[in-house]
């Protein structure tokens, strides 16, 4: 919370706690662009080895990292499958088509799960002059379906099919939290694995992208044509470290209270994307609720028209909740 205002558009709000700003200040720092950073190193060994991936590399935000994986593995001239309404098809502003020369096959995720027989549909239809899928992106949690984990099971059994997967894991932390298992589990099955740093686990800046030391070794070359140097970066990186150190079983915490602003939702609206078991509540409604919760002092956001989301996170407490539950509940539009 930020004096009155209870701000659930997204966990990106957060602020960085002061154990990360004094890790900030005292960061060892050199060049990352030569290789010579000692904290941007250290976090991408931590995340690396927390995710069972060979290596991994520190980029500004968790778009650069799923275009970085798209530049990877999704060929020019070929098929992308993923979910209609995943984060890398509809919120990274058609980034895809320009960055990777392949085009998007969305399916349906209407509960934030994808068939295994859509993919493998679209497979077999390179052999009837469709064009032949080279990627797979998966996404735990389903930001659209109130934030679904998607488990390791499902996970193992779309990689399974063959293809190169890349799982945008934004809010992995969430999603291995809620389940219960380590993140490296639900990343294993996974080519490339993106996770951000700067959602619900409070760090100013960063997401990390990992995967084979050759992969990671070509996605650096490529994030130095994104323009993703950062140089000294060590600034950032030391709250990363933190954030991975200190951070994640928390998130517990936000879930708890999204259940609570999901119940004050389902009774007032009945149209809710899946049962909340993260930190997301998304909900069909009239977009004049947007406005009614700002009056009382809830900030809210939408993720398509007519679809309201709201998001906790470590900057609102339980006195925020209960008033965003007030604010929910005195509502009298449609």
């Amino acid at each position: 919370m930020r004096g009155d205002i209870v701000d659930l558009r997204s966990d990106t709000v957060t602020r960085p706690t002061p154990e990360m700003r004094r890790a900030m200040a005292d960061a060892e720092v050199g060049d990352d662009a030569y290789g010579e950073d000692p904290t941007v190193n250290a976090l991408e060994e931590a995340f690396a080895e927390r995710l069972g991936k060979d290596a991994a590399l520190f980029v500004p935000s968790g778009t650069m990292g799923n275009q970085l994986a798209l530049r990877l593995l999704g060929r020019p001239a070929t098929l992308v499958i993923a979910g209609r309404r995943s984060h890398i098809v509809a919120h990274e502003n058609g980034a895809g088509g320009l960055n990777s020369g392949a085009q998007f096959h969305p399916i349906a995720d209407d509960d934030g799960h994808l068939d295994p027989g859509d993919v493998r549909s679209a497979i077999a239809a390179a052999d009837h002059h469709h064009p032949t899928p080279s990627l797979l992106c998966l996404e735990s949690t389903y930001m659209p379906a109130a934030g679904a984990p998607i488990g390791p099971s499902e996970i193992a059994e779309l990689a399974a099919i063959g293809l190169p997967v890349h799982l945008d894991g934004a809010r992995l932390w969430n999603a291995a939290v809620a389940i219960g298992v380590p993140e490296r589990e639900l990343a294993a099955p996974a080519t490339t694995v993106m996770c951000c740093l700067s959602k619900g686990l409070c760090a100013p800046v960063g997401s990390l992208l990992a995967g084979a030391s050759d992969l990671i070794a070509e996605a650096r070359a490529h994030r130095q044509r994104l323009g993703g140097g950062m140089r000294q970066a060590g600034i950032l990186a030391a709250a990363g470290l933190v954030a991975l150190r200190t951070m994640v079983e928390r998130l517990a915490e936000d879930h708890r209270r999204a259940a609570m602003v999901g119940d004050a939702v389902q009774q007032r609206w009945p149209v809710v994307e899946g049962p909340v078991r993260t930190n997301m509540v998304t909900f069909t409604a009239d977009d004049r609720v947007v406005s009614h919760l700002r009056e009382h002092g809830v900030w809210a956001g939408t993720i398509a028209p007519g679809v309201v989301r709201l998001v906790t996170h470590h900057d609102v407490d339980d006195a925020g909740i209960e008033r965003a539950r007030r604010a929910i509940a005195c509502y009298a539009g449609g």
